[in-house]
């Protein structure tokens, strides 16, 4: 079988579909229990801010929009160094064994738990060093996911104007249809239509009204933004804006499936380059140990149990909406990448092959050489991974009868899904900050008095995230946040997972616990060999060049390191252990 765009869309869409139908539900059915009898936490627990039930296709967007982020978009992007076919396998088989367990394990033990987050059941079932160990390792991922993010978005916004604007004209219409939602209590068809149309002018004001801003400008706004969006009310601005992202994401990924398989396009990149090409920090990057540090979504992600825990556990409004929402959410992730994967794979020569000729670049890339010159070429072209998604998205679909979409606003598309994604990630992530940190600061209460009330205010206990966040993206140093990020949220999901596997054990009684501990521990082993050769190797050179930002980094790792190792001491010491 020729490996074509159309073949390889076409598998990965029965994988998921399949899967979906008959594993998603038999886990459902047989080994949560989840039922409807049961009331959720949003209802409950009710407080109009961070409790608030929320129908599934809603919920669903602002799942998906908070997980999704730039990570299963970016990560594919950066993998094509080894060919193509490393990265979907990746993608492919660590979303089906790991990934859409870990999402949806999460999310059903924090609604047994009253929302809880994830951390806080690893405390009772595990030990509470282990949940004093997790809550900081969470803290550290959820700082290095404002700096990745943050660089990802200002570097964007900065080379690509039309984007910015469109995503700030994209906020608007969340605010709008969150006041016709909940305010004018307008019914959810008709507001989701006004939506929509909202929606679409956005994206078409975005290339008439760009607004031309510095890298370090977009670092301000950020940093304002995510306070404000973390601290208000989840549905002013975080259901809506998340909802109507889902509808981007839809139509997206609609036209770049059709767009794949009506080409029938064969792929221009190597099935598979070499093992260990130059990438992190300009070091040669060997596929294994260092996958997860690249793909650090679409295939599995430990910031996903943090969001279905952390959020979206606290807006689930029956418990049968959790497949559709955590296990669907994460599929649907896993075909994004995918999408990208083939984007970039069939077209991605057609766009360096164009962007070098206008840049009068003496191209020398080709199949045989990809491994030595795929990363030099990219950057010289300055097709940093957004960049690179954004023109072969919009090269595959003009190469098709979709082409009478402007190409313009097919490449606004593309880039409003990093930005939006990212975006929505930002604001959740500094909300999951808060609660960790109040979470974290709750044992300590009385020592600190007064004081208490001034941190865990939600106001001031967004500020501090952020202000962390942003001061390490300011730097740009775009490979190490990348990789410092993926490592520390793939970490996680080992760790969720296992606490997963122990909350189906001991509190579901089931011999299923398997399925989630055998992964969990490859995933924690492959993680841990990363993260030790990521110090080794590549942080050294960048301590020289960016001392303030690389000494940082390095010890949030070689912290996050010992935690880590502290963790799996005290799960082995409560395997034997009967709840």
């Amino acid at each position: 079988m020729v490996a074509t765009t159309t073949v390889i869309i076409i598998i990965g869409f029965i994988i998921y579909m399949g899967l979906y139908w008959t594993y998603g539900k038999k886990i459902e059915k047989d080994v949560v229990k989840a039922d409807d009898k049961n009331a959720p936490p949003s209802q409950r627990l009710y407080d109009g801010v961070d409790y608030v039930p929320a129908h599934k296709a809603v919920l669903f967007g602002h799942h998906f929009s908070s997980i999704a982020g730039a990570g299963p978009l970016v990560g594919p992007a950066m993998a094509m160094v080894w060919g193509w076919l490393p990265g979907l396998l990746w993608v492919w088989f660590g979303n089906v064994l790991i990934g859409s367990i870990h999402d949806y394990l999460a999310l059903m033990a924090s609604v047994r738990y009253d929302a809880k987050s994830v951390q806080f059941v690893a405390t009772d079932l595990i030990s509470k060093r282990t949940g004093k160990s997790f809550y900081w390792i969470v803290f550290f991922l959820l700082i290095l996911v404002v700096a990745a993010f943050a660089n990802v978005i200002g570097s964007m916004f900065a080379r690509t104007p039309s984007i910015g604007s469109a995503s700030i004209f994209m906020t608007v219409a969340a605010i709008v249809l969150g006041v016709l939602i909940y305010q004018l209590k307008m019914n959810l068809t008709g507001a989701t239509l006004i939506g929509i149309v909202l929606m679409a002018i956005a994206i078409w004001l975005g290339p008439m009204f760009p607004i031309p801003m510095s890298y370090e400008t977009w670092m301000v706004i950020q940093f304002v933004y995510i306070i404000i969006a973390a601290s208000i009310p989840v549905n002013y601005l975080l259901q809506p804006r998340d909802y109507l992202n889902s509808f981007l994401l839809y139509f997206g990924i609609a036209i770049g499936f059709i767009a794949a398989i009506v080409t029938f396009k064969g792929m221009e990149a190597p099935a598979f380059s070499a093992f260990a090409p130059v990438l992190l920090g300009g070091q040669p990057t060997p596929f294994w140990p260092a996958i997860p540090l690249v793909i650090a979504c679409g295939s599995l992600s430990g910031f996903h149990s943090l969001v279905a825990s952390g959020t979206s556990s606290k807006q689930l409004q029956k418990e049968t909406d959790a497949l559709f929402v955590g296990y669907g959410g994460m599929f649907t992730e896993g075909f994004l990448s995918t999408v990208i994967i083939v984007a970039i794979g069939g077209f991605g020569m057609t766009v360096m092959q164009a962007q070098s000729a206008a840049a009068n670049y003496t191209m020398t890339l080709d199949a045989g050489n990809w491994a030595t010159v795929y990363a030099k070429t990219t950057g010289a072209l300055k097709l940093a991974p957004p960049s690179m998604i954004v023109e072969a998205f919009g090269v595959m679909v003009a190469s098709t009868f979709l082409s009478f979409i402007p190409t313009a606003i097919v490449k606004v598309i593309a880039g409003l899904w990093i930005s939006a994604f990212a975006l929505t990630t930002l604001d959740t992530t500094n909300r999951l900050a808060r609660y960790c940190l109040v979470e974290m600061l709750e044992p300590v209460q009385s020592s600190l008095g007064a004081a208490y009330n001034v941190i865990t205010n939600r106001w001031v206990a967004s500020i501090i995230p952020a202000a962390l966040g942003i001061y390490l993206a300011w730097s740009g140093q775009f490979n190490i946040l990348w990789p410092s990020f993926s490592a520390a949220n793939q970490l996680i999901a080992s760790i969720a997972l296992m606490t997963g596997a122990a909350f189906v054990a001991k509190k579901m009684k089931s011999q299923f616990a398997i399925v989630a501990i055998v992964p969990a521990w490859a995933l924690w082993f492959t993680v841990t060999c990363a993260i030790v050769w990521f110090m080794w190797v590549v942080m050294p050179g960048t301590i020289v060049k960016t001392p303030g930002t690389g000494w940082t980094v390095q010890i949030i790792m070689g912290i996050m390191l010992i935690l880590n190792i502290l963790f799996i001491v005290d799960f082995v010491k409560s395997s034997g252990k009967k709840e």
